[in-house]
């Protein structure tokens, strides 16, 4: 038996591949790099069971957990003068040539010189991003990229820097919905942080409970993204109403107690003498 999993470009799954080696000797896991556009084609195919994927996806007949944001980054040729920044604002990159299709990055096409004026040049031939940074380093236009894709194929004679105004990039976990099994459920445990002992039938079948107690009382449950309920809020503990009930009987003691008026001294932290009351009796009474 076998297993596989597909990442997209910039997606590094080595941590959690490990732990699943660690755990499932008996089950080799096969990872392969896919393109984006194959990204969701390899569950559909039957070449992967999972597949990393950056979002958005057609999500049609699958299940989808967001595991984590991407900055976006706009990548120039070195001697370009976003050199001197920290961040870029995407307006100052309204005047710039994008090498890439407009609509792939939508922030910079609503505001772009060359789109609005209708002088947007056609774009070299490029086969893929290794062709595209040599046509940045060669100064003939800028890409605006996930921050993990930048330094997937960076080189030195170009450099990138976080740009503010466009949206960031989600990285998901995916997988046919109707085809979920055993393996495909531990693998999403092991992306969740759960631990080797840790009981997910359990979990799994305490969450369905609830939900279904909610629905009988005519509500509607939380649905996470892979379709299952999400976990009711906690429930208050016995002992959080004794306590509170305890808190309540003292105030109440503390209000129903009545004032008592101080005593005043005459010498404020002095000692009133006592009275002898054998003062004045002879030393034979």
């Amino acid at each position: 038996m076998s297993f596989s999993l597909a990442f997209v470009a910039g997606v590094t799954p080595t941590k959690w591949t490990r732990i699943w080696n660690d755990r499932r000797a008996d089950v080799p896991l096969t990872v392969f790099r896919t393109e984006t556009a194959e990204q969701i084609a390899v569950l559909h195919d039957g070449r992967a069971e999972l597949s990393l994927v950056r979002l958005p996806i057609d999500d049609t007949n699958l299940s989808v957990i967001n595991l984590y944001h991407e900055i976006p980054v706009v990548v120039a040729s070195k001697d370009h003068e976003i050199e001197q920044a920290e961040t870029v604002l995407l307006a100052d990159l309204a005047g710039e040539h994008l090498l890439q299709n407009p609509d792939d990055v939508p922030e910079w096409r609503d505001l772009a010189d060359e789109v609005r004026a209708g002088t947007r040049r056609a774009l070299p031939q490029m086969r893929d991003l290794d062709e595209t940074m040599e046509q940045v380093a060669a100064g003939v236009g800028i890409i605006i990229v996930p921050h993990s894709i930048a330094r997937l194929y960076g080189r030195k004679d170009v450099i990138s820097r976080p740009v503010t105004g466009v949206a960031d990039t989600q990285i998901a976990l995916a997988w046919i919905t109707r085809e979920t099994t055993d393996e495909i459920e531990e693998f999403i445990g092991i992306v969740r942080g759960r631990s080797k002992k840790s009981s997910r039938t359990d979990a799994g079948a305490a969450a369905a409970a609830d939900a279904a107690a909610l629905v009988a009382d005519g509500g509607q449950p939380a649905v996470r993204s892979d379709g299952r309920p999400e976990k009711p809020p906690r429930k208050p503990k016995k002992t959080d109403k004794a306590k509170a009930a305890a808190k309540a009987i003292r105030v109440a003691a503390a209000k129903a107690k009545p004032a008592v008026r101080k005593r005043t001294e005459t010498s404020p932290g002095r000692t009133r003498p006592t009275k002898n009351p054998n003062k004045g009796k002879g030393r034979g009474h």
